[in-house]
């Protein structure tokens, strides 16, 4: 699965576009690497991404992906395709 699509299947971005311009912004990276859109995922990968929520400064936090899902699934069921690892 690509990188925009998990990132808005497991609801971490709100949208897909907001997904692709983080990438293309370079703010995203998979395994240690800046990644594209693009970039196929496999189980295991771990992707760090910035976070922001409201007044406070951004951090970034890291997530380990634990399942691809084959399409779109239920908000309940997204939050079991990560594990949040850290947050900085």
């Amino acid at each position: 699965m690509r990188l925009d699509k998990f990132l808005q299947v497991s609801r971490l971005v709100k949208r897909r576009t907001i997904a692709n311009t983080l990438c293309s912004r370079g703010a995203v990276s998979v395994n240690g690497h800046v990644a594209k859109a693009g970039k196929m995922l496999t189980v295991g990968d771990i992707i760090r991404l910035p976070h922001s929520s409201g007044d406070e400064a951004a951090s970034e936090r890291e997530y380990e992906i634990l399942e691809l899902p084959s399409g779109n699934v239920s908000r309940a069921r997204a939050a079991t395709l990560y594990l949040l690892r850290s947050e900085r």
